[in-house]
């Protein structure tokens, strides 16, 4: 956890202010914009993260959204980094390289008569297959994707993107989402620009939910190997009462005509009212990858909790433990922590660095005044 946190190195303070930095600008830069347009909110958080796999993740996230006219709109974009040793820590919900990359951006319209519902989602959205929220996956607790949701690992990809649109039709309580769209990926494994469609049927009750997708695209272009079509069916389910929630994905398909996967999860989320800002959360999974002598069996079981130490700060910590990774070979046990601030957290800082700057600036030392700019 010390080296977690610690900044002890010259080599690690420019690292890590060179990431962080940026988004207080845009903290400043959110505050007045929320000024002007009082119909867009906008919202911006700052994650930093240590793994004792020997990785290191900051990143940023920058959120806008708003409605206009019956028409909601959702736009965000990251900027992140990650430095170490090749690992799946902190993939949950967004890539980790070090570039300005656009997520979502769309506009979307859902219409209520008595029993019946019809929604439209037009623009840059994630893949509707199975629990593929933003929510589902980011700030939940959990630092790393499921391992059916990282493409690293011959499945699907929490960072699958669609650029097209999706219709939702049907009754309040069940539902069948249809989108056709060009695969845009924000993935390491992107897939290659050509049609994609996904159907999912998702029926909900108070307490519950359940769904089936099913995906067909084609594989990445980074699998040189990888010829053919990629086809996915899974099933998800969603389950709340008391402070409890029990969640799962399973799905078969293939990555692509040599190979077959099939994998699932199941996760445990409590949050009961004695536990104060804590959240308890495990995690058990496992992922068959079917190809011959290239055939993997990774497993991985994870606990940890997810702390609202404060209003501006959310803390997550993971312990994780793979007996083997996707090579086949070695496995690890390791310690994931992630501590995350939002926007107003950021104003935080940036106000008290531009007071210390504007405080050195008036006693006339210019020199120190430069000094606490470069630190900052």
């Amino acid at each position: 956890m010390a080296r977690a946190l610690s900044l002890r190195s010259s080599g690690d303070v420019l690292w890590w202010s060179a990431r962080i930095a940026p988004a207080v600008f845009v903290a400043l830069l959110l505050r007045g914009a929320s000024v002007s347009a009082q119909t867009v909110t906008t919202e911006a958080d700052v994650t930093v993260g240590h793994s004792t796999q020997d990785v290191d993740a900051a990143a940023t996230q920058v959120r806008a959204y708003g409605e206009l006219r019956g028409w909601r709109y959702y736009g965000d974009v990251t900027w992140a980094a990650r430095r170490g040793e090749d690992s799946d820590a902190f993939g949950a919900a967004y890539p980790y390289e070090p570039e300005l990359k656009l997520m979502e951006a769309f506009v979307e319209r859902t219409d209520v008569h008595g029993r019946y519902l019809l929604g439209t989602r037009v623009g840059r959205y994630r893949t509707p297959f199975g629990l593929y929220g933003r929510s589902d996956h980011g700030y939940t607790g959990f630092v790393r994707a499921p391992l059916v949701r990282y493409s690293d690992y011959w499945t699907i990809s929490n960072n699958y993107l669609e650029t097209g649109a999706s219709v939702v039709a049907g009754l309040t309580w069940l539902t069948v989402e249809t989108s056709l769209g060009v695969a845009t990926d924000a993935d390491e494994f992107a897939r290659p620009h050509r049609l994609d469609g996904v159907v999912r049927v998702q029926s909900a009750g108070a307490t519950w939910m359940l769904g089936a997708s099913h995906l067909r695209t084609h594989p990445s272009e980074e699998w040189r190997f990888a010829h053919g079509s990629t086809m996915f069916s899974g099933v998800d389910g969603r389950w709340m009462r008391g402070g409890v929630m029990l969640r799962g994905e399973w799905l078969t398909g293939r990555p692509f005509d040599e190979g077959r996967t099939r994998g699932g999860y199941l996760d445990v989320l409590v949050h009961r009212p004695a536990m104060g800002p804590v959240t308890a959360v495990t995690r058990v999974e496992r992922l068959d990858y079917l190809a011959g002598p290239f055939s993997r069996y990774p497993r991985r079981y994870s606990s940890g909790v997810k702390v609202r130490a404060a209003r501006w700060l959310v803390a997550q910590a993971n312990l994780v433990h793979q007996p083997m990774d996707r090579t086949g070979v070695d496995g690890h046990t390791s310690l994931d922590v992630a501590l995350t601030f939002t926007e107003e957290a950021l104003e935080m800082i940036a106000k008290k660095a531009i007071e210390r700057f504007a405080s050195l600036a008036r006693g006339g030392d210019a020199f120190e005044a430069y000094v606490a700019a470069q630190d900052f």
